[in-house]
């Protein structure tokens, strides 16, 4: 099988694909557990992404097992376009997912909403061209902001799943003012850009990924496919493409 690394700030993740089919995908790896699991299901080809962390240690221990090794880089043909001032700034996570969608939905205009550390909302026009759009502080940044650049309000580390079905607009302690304003404004601000892209930029499809996404889909009136998977699907599509480019 081939396998799909990305990178992230705290943990790695992989997805095991056969062709263009997700197989299986381990979350939340340890970077020191990461070259043992490889190792125990070694890949044939392998697909590494990272906003943060250097990619080229994984790609030497994989290349010494004989593994043929893409690298995601601005430079690395993808299979969609990019209308993007500055594509060497790009996020390796939001090509990705913008990957990912077109091949989910190719011919739709689609709209990626990633809710990671920030969340970011990028469109994808029908004939698989990248555009870019919005960047936004994220849902766990919102209440580390409110502590950190005031005196008296407290950090507030978990939210309960279920409480975000059930938070009134009126907070009666601090603690819940805090819980509604960041989660309330989230899902206000989610409907909002939604609502304008489509009525500034046609109907799209709109995917929800990243870490925080499972809080919010069940709130969200709009017509959101979940898509938690999304970035490793555009990795292995990137990763395909490449093969296929190699061996033409």
């Amino acid at each position: 099988m081939n396998a799909a690394i990305d990178l992230g700030n705290t943990f790695a993740k992989i997805g095991w694909f056969d062709e263009d089919k997700l197989v299986k995908a381990h979350y939340k790896i340890p970077f020191e557990e990461l070259t043992g699991i490889l190792t125990e299901q070694l890949p044939t080809h392998a697909i590494l992404s990272s906003t943060s962390h250097d990619t080229q240690p994984y790609a030497d221990f994989l290349q010494q097992l004989n593994t043929q090794v893409v690298q995601l880089s601005p430079t690395l043909p993808v299979p969609i376009g990019k209308d993007y001032d500055t594509p060497q700034t790009l996020g390796a996570d939001r090509l990705a997912a913008a990957v990912g969608a077109a091949g989910l939905f190719p011919n739709e205009n689609c709209l990626v909403i990633d809710m990671g550390t920030c969340i970011t909302y990028d469109w994808v026009s029908a004939d698989a061209v990248f555009h870019g759009g919005i960047i936004s502080p994220g849902f766990r940044m919102r209440f580390q902001a409110m502590h950190t650049f005031t005196k008296r309000l407290p950090l507030i580390n978990t939210i309960e799943t279920e409480s975000i079905t059930s938070l009134p607009l009126i907070g009666k302690s601090t603690h819940t003012a805090m819980e509604s304003g960041v989660i309330n404004g989230l899902l206000a601000e989610i409907e909002g850009f939604v609502e304008r892209y489509r009525n500034e930029y046609g109907e799209c499809r709109v995917l929800l990924c990243g870490g925080d996404a499972p809080f919010f889909e069940s709130r969200l009136k709009n017509r959101i496919f979940a898509a938690p998977n999304l970035v490793l699907m555009g990795l292995n599509r990137i990763l395909l493409y490449n093969v296929n480019l190699q061996n033409a």
